[in-house]
């Protein structure tokens, strides 16, 4: 069962009762031709991901959520769009429980915690071009988990949900309030014109900066330092000795001193 509407921000909303990824929705209707912007809602997925290939675990009750964009973003910008969707996030999350603010943190490039625990995800994917490729005119696609009434256990950063955390807030509610934070960070951001004032937003709200951190490349080499910034280009900076620091632009980051540091392999 679906329902499509208009949403109050502009862009159409699809509510489904089930699909495997809202983003992998998304991705479908693009390469079918659909040019956003598309929210596809959903109220269960039966095959929801995370970065990296990660299954996202997807119980009744959380939200799940993609926006289709509705203007190509050029690729060496769409890195930039993960710290616009965090502080969206961020944002909704604060205006549906204020009492709530003061123990949400965001950590690199895109997650929320409530004290220092993960509450969501987001993920961004291209989709492909008649030619294979992911280049220029190539659709994104932003997607928003958030446990809302459930989180899974045993896994390699601490998870936690709102109901956990004492507050009783409907996906629905959350998504409300989605809508209208990320339509004013994307005008904000500007295509990257805006980037500096969303980086420096983010810094505000960011966890574990001057705390030494270990952070798992893609390639599986692990580097460990202490949180100095992000760059302009949203870059993950860390301090590895004296006088050295390394840019990072993927990796899983934990907090050494916090001890949510998996073991290796893990």
């Amino acid at each position: 069962m679906a329902g499509a509407a208009t949403g109050s921000m502009g862009g159409r909303i699809v509510r489904l009762e089930e699909t495997d990824s809202t983003n992998a929705e998304a991705l479908r209707r693009a390469e079918a031709g659909e040019s956003g912007p598309l929210w596809i809602v959903a109220a269960r997925q039966s095959s929801g991901r995370g970065r990296r290939g990660r299954a996202w675990v997807s119980q009744p009750g959380n939200l799940f959520a993609s926006l289709l964009l509705g203007a190509p973003v050029p690729p060496q910008l769409a890195g930039q769009l993960s710290f616009v969707a965090a502080l969206a996030l961020h944002q909704a999350l604060c205006a549906c429980a204020p009492d709530l603010a003061s123990r949400l943190t965001l950590k690199w490039p895109n997650d929320v915690l409530v004290d220092g625990r993960k509450v969501s995800g987001i993920l961004l994917e291209r989709s492909q071009t008649a030619g294979g490729s992911q280049g220029e005119n190539a659709a994104l696609v932003a997607g928003f988990g958030v446990n809302c009434i459930s989180h899974p256990v045993d896994t390699p950063f601490p998870a936690t949900d709102l109901a956990h955390e004492g507050f009783a807030i409907d996906a629905g509610a959350v998504f409300e309030q989605l809508l209208s934070c990320f339509q004013r960070e994307l005008a904000a951001w500007d295509t990257g014109a805006g980037f500096g004032a969303i980086r420096d937003a983010w810094l505000a709200r960011a966890g574990g900066i001057g705390e030494e951190i270990r952070v798992t490349l893609p390639n599986g080499e692990e580097v460990r330092g202490i949180f100095d910034s992000i760059d302009n280009d949203g870059n993950l900076i860390v301090h590895v000795g004296e006088w050295t620091r390394k840019r990072i632009s993927a990796g899983d980051v934990f907090f050494v001193a916090r001890g949510d540091v998996p073991e290796r392999g893990e």
